[in-house]
């Protein structure tokens, strides 16, 4: 099987793991400092803090902002479901908001309508390596007095007119979940510039203090705590990401460039603004499903896009999520369309080849 997407591991993980094993410390200490440091120069963010997952990031981000129950934050409608689940868990109603058919990233223009006197916080998620309008975005909140918490899960690396995703708003989140860009098996990081954000967050991931090593806690506060063993696996790919990003760059262009005459197959949009970082390299075809089907019947495996939020079952009771009955047929056309081929920095030019080879075969059939 030639696998959609797996990260780079090998000895230099396992040479910084040694560090831990010979340091005995194993709760965030030296190498989790080493790993946020590391974050700050990538980013150029003046805070990076590190916690146990991308999820956790969101929701602390989210009560650093000063989430209450029952205010409205407002995200796109194709997004992972930590994007939602965690302004639910911070007791805040998400608000869905059709996304761009040229991006896939928050359509500014539709958020209008959404606004309300509850409206707090809009997230915008920059999604499979592209940035979302963060010019719109910032525009928008500022003339309705909002929060902007950036969801850059997908965005390590990626960079809109020059600046590093998750550093234009007032905070922002990274993701080093397995199958990212760059992993640490699980971890977020929260970025800010603001002293005050980020101690909050910080003394909400450490039960509520300041620091480690006292047991008087000023404030509620929980265990989102980071390791050093993801610390070590985190400053072991920090050192790959160049190699990680030129190798995802020559994946895309070849598969840009061999797959370009084929009408019905074609390659997602890029904002000219936007330095990516190809997560995956994306195709949107009326062909999704079954040269998907076709494709894995050939040991290929793809992966679809996110299922728009307004069709998860699990908000289908309409309970915990805003605006569900919207028009979302840009979302819809989006996912049924959308096809991710494989895009792992170990993919090897002979197993691309055979990709290639594959959908201009599925093609030519059908013809």
């Amino acid at each position: 099987m030639i696998t959609q997407i797996e990260p780079w591991i090998d000895e230099a993980e396992l040479k910084e793991l040694k560090r831990v094993v010979d340091s005995t410390f194993v709760v965030e200490h030296e190498l989790t400092k080493e790993f946020e440091n590391m974050t700050k120069k990538m980013t150029g963010a003046k805070h990076a803090i590190a916690l146990t997952n991308g999820t956790m990031a969101l929701y602390a981000s989210l009560v650093a902002l000063g989430i209450e129950p029952g205010d409205e934050v407002i995200i796109p409608n194709i997004t992972f479901v930590a994007t939602a689940n965690a302004a639910i868990l911070a007791g805040a109603k998400p608000v869905l908001c059709e996304v761009r058919e040229d991006t896939f990233t928050i359509d500014i223009k539709k958020a209008i309508n959404l606004i309300t006197a509850k409206t707090k916080v809009i997230i915008p998620v920059h999604l499979y390596g592209q940035s979302a309008d963060m010019n719109e975005v910032l525009s928008f909140a500022r003339e309705y007095n909002l929060k902007v918490l950036e969801d850059a899960a997908q965005g390590v690396g990626v960079k809109f007119n020059g600046k590093h995703t998750g550093t234009f708003g007032d905070i922002g989140i990274l993701s080093y979940y397995g199958n990212k860009t760059i992993t640490c098996g699980e971890g977020g990081v929260v970025l800010t510039n603001d002293d005050e954000l980020a101690k909050k967050v910080y003394r909400l991931k450490n039960h509520g203090r300041d620091a480690k090593g006292t047991f008087i806690h000023e404030y509620i506060g929980y265990n989102f705590a980071f390791t050093e063993m993801q610390a070590a696996i985190g400053i072991a790919q920090m050192k790959k990401l160049p190699a990680i990003i030129k190798k995802k760059q020559d994946i895309h262009h070849v598969y840009e460039k061999e797959l370009a005459n084929i009408d019905r197959f074609k390659i997602a949009y890029l904002d000219s603004r936007t330095t990516p970082v190809f997560w995956f390299t994306s195709f949107l075809s009326d062909d999704a499903d079954t040269i998907s089907e076709y494709l894995k019947k050939n040991g290929i495996q793809t992966r679809k896009f996110f299922y728009p939020l307004h069709l998860q079952p699990c908000y289908a009771d309409k309970k915990y999520i805003k605006n569900i009955d919207d028009d979302f047929s840009i979302s819809k056309k989006i996912y049924e369309k959308g096809i991710s081929l494989p895009s792992s920095y170990n993919l090897s030019t002979a197993e691309q080849s055979i990709v290639i080879q594959k959908i201009k075969e599925f093609y030519e059939n059908r013809n």
